[in-house]
């Protein structure tokens, strides 16, 4: 029987967790890593399709991969402005580690795309959990060179396959500000019978 009072408890490390690209060394590695990533692969996966795929980038490595970023994006926006790629050299040469978010998809399969993706997407979140667990941190980024076909096959990515994003990976930094949370109150509500559900968050919003 599970007790329902209120303690210190690992809900109290989900609870305190944040994304921030204010990362400084180390980043996890070797068993640590692995271990982390593991967490991904316990996420729920409808029909067992696994479409995790991680492509870790570290050391002087990141640099080049930021260029190929940048690469990607130009071949989309040709006239890209350059504080736009100084931003992604600045980000991603900055972080300790990048983890690539690679998801393999099965196209036409009675597993819904949209499900392999949100088993993607649910690993990338263990991921972030598990970094915070063991005293990391990270951010998820994303841009339009995650549907770029070169940058695809150069990070081993078919056609059919999908980039969610990049995690900037490392050690939070000891001056992060506390981020203001949301009230959980404005987004649930009880179902009844007869009734439609309404949520607060929805209130005064353009439909």
């Amino acid at each position: 029987m599970h007790s329902q009072s209120l303690t210190a408890s690992n809900l109290d490390m989900l609870l305190s967790r944040m994304s921030t690209d204010s990362l400084q060394e180390p980043a996890p590695n070797g068993e640590m890593l692995e271990l982390i990533l593991a967490t991904a692969l316990r996420a729920p996966d409808h029909g067992k399709l696994r479409p995790w795929r991680y492509i870790i980038v570290e050391g002087e490595a990141r640099i080049a991969f930021a260029q190929e970023v940048i690469a990607a994006l130009k071949r989309k926006v040709p006239d890209l402005p350059e504080e736009k790629t100084n931003k992604i050299i600045s980000r991603f040469s900055a972080a300790p580690a990048l983890i690539a978010l690679g998801i393999h998809l099965r196209p036409n399969h009675k597993i819904p795309e949209l499900e392999q993706i949100m088993t993607s997407a649910a690993g990338a979140m263990n991921i972030l959990n598990g970094l915070h667990a063991q005293g990391f941190g990270g951010l998820w980024v994303s841009g339009a060179y995650c549907d770029e076909p070169e940058l695809m096959h150069k990070l081993g990515l078919s056609s059919t396959d999908q980039l969610a994003g990049i995690l900037l990976v490392g050690t939070p930094s000891n001056d992060l500000k506390k981020p203001r949370r949301p009230n959980i109150k404005d987004y649930v509500a009880y179902w009844q019978e007869g009734e439609i559900p309404s949520f607060n968050a929805d209130k005064g919003e353009k439909k």
